[in-house]
């Protein structure tokens, strides 16, 4: 049986700024079941992609999001 990835880990590799979480905040995502994981790294690529377009709200936003 193989160990489930370390979810903050992937989210922070993903560019995440998990390191700003409170520890509950990161509990929360630490517990995300793959399928949840899955769509907020999605969610995330899809962001990224539209870029410089909604940067300027995401350091509003996206803050309180992610």
């Amino acid at each position: 049986m193989t160990e489930p990835p370390d979810r903050l880990a992937v989210l922070y590799g993903a560019g995440f700024a998990v390191d700003l979480l409170t520890d509950e905040q990161r509990q929360v995502l630490g517990d995300l079941a793959p399928e949840e994981l899955a769509v907020l790294l999605d969610i995330k690529t899809r962001l990224d992609a539209v870029g410089p377009e909604v940067q300027a709200h995401g350091e509003i936003a996206g803050g309180a999001l992610f």
